[in-house]
């Protein structure tokens, strides 16, 4: 499984990637999306479990990835918990997410994976160190973040990836009473014809289409905020695709003053949910580099700001070092 990045419209949750490959694109989220009619039939008839019979965290393994995380991700966003038992910042963050879990009341699910016994998995998601949090959301993988989070930002992140959730895929989870199923069953008209145009030829992996369909969208509505952030997304995907990540790093390490290189790399670190890695790359080839080189790299940082949003801590962060070593 190889991961690509995917749109979506939440300030901070920015970054989805498909679960399937570029040229499979899509797969994962049809089997999501059948799964949800499947569901949906079962709640209609009586004959299947419902949301409110699954418990909220779980612990995942290779065998059980597909139907506990993918397959569920069509009724609910399911967040996945990449852990070890010799981590201790694992340690500190797992009880956190569970606690949260628990609170949201079905709105998401946790899925936790032990790197340690599923070693494939975490190489699949290109797992670089834990604890590391990602999300699923309709068959798409959207990357949260790396390392141990206080408890008001793990809040904040999972706020956003339900508003994404409902807002982008219409997936409302919830325990019976909350309000959850009368939510899902609302129709979704889409506000914009063109523009969800854009979005659907970027969730079936036609980068080029989804690239012009934004551009159309944006030649008319110069400043639509979420044609920008899915032309930004499109773009980066379009970049990545044909790439081999092996002689890209191996490009990137060799010689850090190769600034097309360090482009490239840049591109595969978001690509692969490692935003710090990204941002920090380029901000450290804007300080060795001068001219259009330094201009080059400037501006691909602020292309994948737009990518991961202005108010995203890693965002904020990047953006002061940015400029200390402009000015």
């Amino acid at each position: 499984m190889q991961s690509r990045n995917s749109r979506l419209n939440s300030s901070a949750l920015r970054g989805a990637v498909d679960l399937a490959a570029v040229k499979a694109a899509g797969e994962a989220a049809q089997k999501a999306e059948q799964t949800r009619a499947e569901r949906a039939r079962q709640a209609a008839t009586g004959d299947g479990p419902a949301l409110a019979d699954y418990p909220l965290v779980l612990d995942v393994t290779e065998e059980t990835f597909e139907s506990e995380v993918v397959q569920r991700s069509a009724e609910v966003p399911v967040v996945v918990d990449f852990w070890a038992e010799w981590c201790g910042p694992c340690k500190q963050l797992s009880p956190i997410l569970e606690r949260l879990a628990e609170e949201y009341a079905g709105r998401i699910v946790l899925a936790k994976i032990d790197v340690d016994a599923n070693q494939l998995i975490a190489q699949q998601f290109g797992i670089q160190g834990i604890p590391a949090v990602m999300a699923v959301v309709a068959g798409q993988l959207v990357p949260l973040f790396q390392g141990a989070e206080n408890e008001a930002n793990v809040r904040k992140i999972l706020d956003q990836l339900i508003a994404v959730a409902e807002q982008r895929f219409g997936i409302v989870g919830g325990r019976a009473g909350g309000g959850g199923e009368d939510a899902a069953a609302e129709p979704r008209v889409p506000a914009d014809p063109a523009l969800e145009a854009a979005h659907e030829a970027l969730d079936r992996g036609d980068l080029a289409g989804a690239v012009r369909a934004y551009q159309n969208v944006l030649s008319e509505r110069p400043g639509h905020v979420e044609a920008k952030l899915g032309l930004a997304q499109a773009q980066l995907l379009h970049r990545v695709e044909q790439l081999d990540p092996q002689q890209v790093r191996a490009d990137a390490a060799g010689d850090p003053k190769d600034v097309p290189a360090q482009l490239r790399a840049a591109d595969l670190d978001l690509v692969g949910g490692h935003v710090e890695d990204a941002f920090g790359r380029l901000v450290d080839t804007v300080a060795r580099t001068f001219g259009d080189d330094r201009d080059a790299a400037r501006v691909r940082l602020l292309e994948l700001f737009e990518v991961i949003g202005p108010e995203d801590p890693r965002t904020v962060a990047a953006r002061q070092a940015l400029a200390r070593v402009l000015f």
